[in-house]
């Protein structure tokens, strides 16, 4: 999975124009790519990522036990937030680092995209 990290713009709704749209272009053309190339399982809204709204419109549900506490954004630590995400299918990191390196900058400024493998099945011990 791949996470576009959000930024201090990104949380404030600001997407600053001619940037916006070039950006978009951009990355609506390496989302083909990666739909071209057999690699997209899943995005945002598929079939092109549009992203995530910032935390100020979202809501957490944090657990203890039985209990349920609904927390409403925004969420403090802007880097630490996701702004948009993919589900690729790749061979390994390495091809994902790879497509990561290609992907248009998401953000007006410095961003980051983080990449995490899935579990999958033989990752866990048999039940005997």
């Amino acid at each position: 999975m791949v996470f576009v990290k959000a930024t201090e713009d990104s949380e404030k709704g600001h997407f600053p124009e001619p940037w916006t749209s070039q950006m978009m272009e951009a990355m609506d053309r390496f989302n083909q790519e990666l739909i071209d190339a057999g690699l997209m399982v899943f995005a945002g809204d598929m079939p092109i990522a549009q992203g995530l709204k910032p935390s100020s419109q979202g809501k957490r549900v944090a657990f203890d036990g039985p209990g349920r506490t609904v927390i409403d954004g925004p969420f403090a630590e802007a880097r630490e937030l996701v702004a948009g995400f993919w589900l690729w299918k790749v061979k390994d990191l390495d091809e994902a680092e790879a497509w990561v390196k290609r992907c248009p900058n998401p953000m007006p400024g410095p961003s980051e995209i983080e990449i995490r493998p899935l579990y999958e099945m033989s990752d866990f011990p048999e039940k005997s």
